[in-house]
């Protein structure tokens, strides 16, 4: 619905107690014998205001680029006016003003877009995503929280005022507030980097704060069990059952290369005799669902056939009664500390294990490690292909023996 009768007036407005100095700049207008003032957030000497134009008079370059300010703010208001009549919403000097103030927008925030993001993954829990990727993602969203309130003192921010002063801070905040080491600290930005690349192809963000962002990770050594640890580990008598059960399911992991999540669902159905008429395991990756075909080692067939009449497996179908991750790891270090094993023991260390003093340290070729851990390419695989000192002495003495030489 069109106004009957529009105005738009600048003027100066003396503050109470005025007695000298520059004199505020107040915007006034009226739609239909309707007035509402705002101010133009500026102020000017009344000796340099021409009340007949609403502008400055002068040749100052501070009078010029203060008069082209109010040009600017009155385009606004009939850019404003001109919104109002596109979306066929009615002209009023409040309409005007909500627009022209950005109340009229609703405003999209951070940990909103993230909220509706981790309850999409919750919805799609265990046929897109997997629990531990979803626990992942809920990590995050709270430190984005935290962060928030220790650099803005609020509960939730617009997200336009992500920019890339934002993620320089927020990645200062892990390593300082949080004491975060570097690469945990690039995963964290990188579950956010997903979020906010979602508000650029939605257009809700016009530019992604990240551009400029430099992710890099730092090398980290990754651990594997030696022969030796296997075998004091699968030696070792135990006091308690639930630690030859914990010692059991780790080891079992070590002679098949798959993770805690993998282990976990491992079902009865998906232990299949192979081509070779030989017990192979036939699953898919919880975490990436890869197809994953593994032969059973001796080792990991005694195991099993351990655990074949234990009641929560014949009730769940699962071939092993797997605890919490929580309490794998828990067991894992008493499990160390009593066999006599030095290494930080984790449930990871089962997967390395596999891949490299079970496989790679044995001759057997990447491309056929990489096929059993279920990955999607030979450079996921190469991380684990680092020499033992083992490997490259053994190496070096069949070296020897080809050559002739004798060996103290």
């Amino acid at each position: 619905m069109l106004e009957k009768s529009f105005g738009l007036l600048f003027f100066l407005r003396k503050p109470k107690n005025y007695t000298s100095g520059p004199i505020p700049i107040y915007l006034k207008l009226t739609v239909d014998g309707l007035s509402k003032e705002l101010s133009a957030k500026r102020k000017c000497l009344a000796a340099d205001w021409n009340a007949a134009s609403g502008r400055l008079t002068g040749r100052k370059e501070s009078v010029r680029e203060l008069n082209y300010y109010l040009d600017s703010l009155e385009q606004k208001v009939y850019q404003a006016k001109r919104k109002l009549i596109d979306n066929d919403q009615e002209i009023t000097v409040d309409a005007i003003k909500d627009v022209l103030t950005g109340a009229d927008e609703h405003k999209i925030m951070i940990l909103e877009v993230f909220e509706d993001h981790n309850k999409q993954m919750k919805a799609l829990e265990g046929i897109e995503y997997a629990g531990n990727t979803i626990v992942r993602y809920e990590t995050t969203m709270n430190h984005v929280r935290s962060f928030i309130r220790w650099k803005y003192l609020l509960d939730d921010l617009d997200i336009k005022k992500l920019d890339y002063e934002f993620i320089d801070q927020f990645c200062f905040w892990f390593k300082s507030v949080q004491k975060c080491n570097h690469n945990s600290t690039m995963k964290y930005l990188s579950n956010f980097k997903k979020i906010v690349l979602t508000c650029v192809k939605k257009r809700q963000l016009t530019a992604d704060p990240f551009s400029d962002f430099k992710f890099s990770k730092k090398p980290v050594e990754k651990i594997a069990l030696t022969d030796d640890d296997l075998e004091k580990i699968s030696k070792k008598q135990f006091s308690s059952d639930r630690l030859d059960r914990v010692r059991d399911i780790f080891l079992f992991s070590c002679y098949t290369g798959l993770s805690y999540a993998d282990v976990e669902k491992l079902k009865s159905s998906e232990i299949l005799r192979g081509m070779d008429n030989e017990l192979w395991i036939f699953t898919r990756r919880q975490k990436t669902h890869s197809r994953t075909r593994v032969p059973l080692l001796p080792e990991a067939k005694v195991i099993l056939e351990r655990y074949k009449d234990n009641p929560k497996c014949l009730n769940s179908g699962l071939v092993l009664p797997v605890l919490s991750n929580q309490k794998m790891n828990s067991y894992l270090k008493e499990i160390a500390s009593i066999a006599g094993v030095s290494k930080d023991l984790t449930f990871h260390i089962a997967r390395h294990t596999f891949a490299t003093t079970i496989t790679l340290n044995h001759g057997v070729p990447i491309e056929t490690v990489s096929k059993m851990l279920g990955h999607a390419n030979i450079k996921q695989t190469q991380h684990y292909a680092k020499l033992t000192d083992k490997k490259i002495s053994d190496d070096m003495r069949d070296l020897n023996l080809k050559r002739g030489i004798a060996i103290d």
